[in-house]
């Protein structure tokens, strides 16, 4: 039986010390083929403890800007496309941190192992995503680092760092799950300008992009039967207190309800709660 070298939560905490894209990619990959290769008789190994930073390490590039600074560049011509992958890279560096971060980050829960499985994969699956579109871009001529990325891209695990059923509610059923709505289109942008490399990567992460908010649906549901707590009210409640803005449509219902998001979730976070200042949307 293999055994792990070091404790899941330390790991973790390697992957969100390791400052390069690619290193820290690889690294995650490898934590993730050590967790499931101690996992295969079916024993749950050390999870530990750790105390992860409240910011994971990044590269010096790329310069990182207030979401109204990044230039904008239309999706229709090669400078537009390649923007629009180097964000997808950046969102994607980004998964990988708050996936290994919400194993760190709540450690101190008992949680059954299925949690740490499901968590493991979705960061191994986020590597490989940020790998795909990084050699997209520099088949393309360009690489991550050569644009302006997001600066706000952290905020939801900042906001939800001392709340674990908040952290499951804001990054994996609106944020994730919003990944659902719009990569059919970028979809069809790369499938027009005759792309079909980026088309291929693109479907892989739209694909395994369900499965990612299917566990936050399926945790933050475990959750709240240990709590006794109404999935849906705490649902709203949660997104009301921790997501800055409203929900905006339209959305992939089909894939949602495939990810255990039935509209019912979402819809009524369209609309201002009558008396409650929401907040500035961003």
């Amino acid at each position: 039986m293999a055994t792990l070298s070091k404790p899941l939560a330390e790991m973790a905490n390697d992957v969100l010390r390791t400052a390069d894209g690619r290193a820290k990619a690889a690294l995650s990959r490898q934590y993730a083929r050590n967790w499931f290769a101690a996992r295969e008789n079916g024993d749950l190994p050390d999870v530990g403890r750790a105390t992860p930073p409240d910011y994971p390490a990044r590269p010096d590039k790329p310069e990182l800007k207030d979401p109204r600074d990044v230039p904008k560049r239309k999706p229709g011509t090669p400078d537009g496309r390649i923007a629009l992958l180097h964000a997808v890279a950046h969102i994607e560096l980004n998964a990988v941190d708050l996936h290994w971060d919400i194993i760190a980050r709540f450690s101190h829960v008992k949680m059954p192992a299925g949690f740490f499985d499901d968590w493991v994969r979705a960061a191994d699956e986020e590597s490989n995503h940020f790998n795909l579109v990084s050699d997209r871009l520099e088949a393309l001529g360009s690489h991550y680092g050569a644009l302006a990325a997001h600066a706000g891209m952290w905020r939801a695990a900042e906001d939800t760092k001392d709340d674990f059923m908040g952290r499951l509610a804001v990054v994996p059923m609106v944020l994730e799950a919003r990944g659902l709505d719009v990569t059919p289109g970028m979809i069809d942008l790369f499938r027009r300008a005759k792309d079909t490399e980026t088309v291929a990567a693109m479907e892989v992460i739209y694909a395994e992009e369900v499965g990612h908010v299917a566990y936050g649906s399926k945790w933050f549901h475990f959750l709240c039967g240990r709590h006794e707590l109404d999935p849906k009210d705490e649902f709203h409640r949660l997104v009301r207190k921790y997501f800055h803005g409203l929900l905006r449509p339209p959305f992939n219902e089909e894939k949602r309800a495939e990810a255990g998001l039935p509209p019912d979730f979402y819809w009524p976070l369209t609309e201002e709660t009558p008396g409650k200042n929401r907040g500035t949307p961003g």
